[in-house]
């Protein structure tokens, strides 16, 4: 395993690209307003901390591609990852694209790789900062044409946080991976709206892992009113998360979860905490 010191004038993505699997690049400190895609295995990006080493891009899904056709919420990604065993350690990945009812979704991390892992790290965005791979299997159809080979593939892929800091305001934390929060903040950000949303798992009814908030801290920033944000919604039919241990701040909705709208959701989304919360929604115990 080499160690690559690179400075700040150099393009993430060439370094990134040239580097023999498992590199371990140090990123010192400053802002690299690029976007970028990890696809050697192994690499390790490590900065110097995140409030030191930051990575930072400004797409929205209303924003255009070079042929003039949106970019969607799966191109907004600041950072994408779709190559197995990915390590992020003591830096910032974030989306500054700003006004999600301007511009639309606005992904931070996008992980479609698996044994992704992030330390002591912070996601930060508003709508949809952090992705977490497979799609479901009708975008998976819908978007065949526009979205990378990484993003087609339906495989569940496995993903870890660890003592990081991840904010947002709308289901911020989606997709159908099997993610594990260990020790995390899940702050919730104001963007205008009077409602927000953690969590948006999309997992399919075979899959036995869903997302798993262990120890972690749900604060929210001034301006988000109290009992305004919801743990979870299901993005789809079976969505699976589970929050062990956690603490709550008084943003957070009393019900806890919310069935997405007018569907029927409820009836086949796997929410539950450890131990009970009492008042929370009756269908969250059901797994």
């Amino acid at each position: 395993m080499g160690v690559w010191q690179i400075n700040l004038q150099e393009n993430l993505q060439d370094v990134t690209d040239a580097a023999p699997p498992g590199t371990v690049i140090l990123l010192p400190e400053g802002t690299y307003r690029q976007k970028l895609i990890l696809r050697t295995p192994g690499l390790t990006l490590a900065g110097a901390g995140p409030d030191r080493t930051r990575i930072v891009f400004g797409d929205g899904a209303r924003h255009m591609d070079k042929v003039g056709r949106p970019l969607g919420t799966f191109r907004s990604f600041t950072l994408a990852v779709t190559a197995p065993g990915i390590t992020l350690r003591d830096l910032t990945v974030a989306n500054d694209c700003g006004d999600p009812a301007r511009n639309g979704q606005q992904v931070a991390l996008s992980v479609c790789g698996d044994g992704f892992a992030m330390e002591n790290g912070s996601l930060l965005s508003t709508q949809d900062t952090l992705f977490l791979g497979p799609l479901p299997p009708d975008l998976r159809q819908r978007y065949r044409d526009l979205l990378p080979e990484a993003l087609r593939r339906g495989e569940p892929l496995a993903a870890r946080f660890r003592g990081c800091r991840i904010a947002g305001s709308v289901d911020f934390i989606f997709g159908g991976g099997a993610a594990r929060f260990e020790a995390c903040q899940i702050h919730s950000v104001y963007d205008g709206r009077n409602v927000g949303f953690v969590a948006a798992p999309s997992h399919g009814a075979e899959q036995e892992e869903g997302f798993c908030f262990r120890r972690c801290r749900f604060t929210g920033e001034a301006g988000v009113a109290p009992g305004s944000v919801y743990l979870a919604r299901p993005w789809r039919d079976h969505g699976l998360a589970a929050f062990e241990d956690c603490t709550y701040g008084p943003h957070i909705h009393p019900l806890g979860f919310d069935r997405w709208g007018t569907t029927r959701r409820d009836e086949t989304a796997r929410f539950f905490e450890t131990p009970p919360v009492p008042g929370r929604a009756a269908w969250i115990n059901r797994i």
